[in-house]
């Protein structure tokens, strides 16, 4: 059910990092420290595996929209996820 705005305090716009304010040039990143990124925390923050699921939802279509200044890495092993970084000029 929809809420009015008056019942928030604050409403901020809703802006998303770029890939070139989020990701080091020379680095190569998981989804799921895409997902902690884009959240201000660190890569290898430690969270509970609901709210990586959360986070999650909000990482993919970012990967998704973004897909055209980004790279990706096939897993190196079976057991390894892919990896994304950002596009560079080399």
């Amino acid at each position: 059910m929809p809420v009015s705005k008056s019942e928030f305090d604050s409403l901020p716009p809703c802006d998303f990092y770029t890939p070139a304010e989020l990701l080091e040039a020379d680095q190569m990143y998981t989804v799921y420290e895409i997902a902690r990124m884009l959240q201000g925390l660190e890569p290898d923050a430690e969270i509970e595996q609901e709210t990586e699921a959360i986070l999650l939802d909000w990482a993919i279509p970012w990967i998704m929209t973004n897909a055209a200044e980004l790279v990706v890495a096939e897993p190196r092993s079976d057991d390894e996820p892919g990896y994304y970084g950002l596009k560079t000029g080399e």
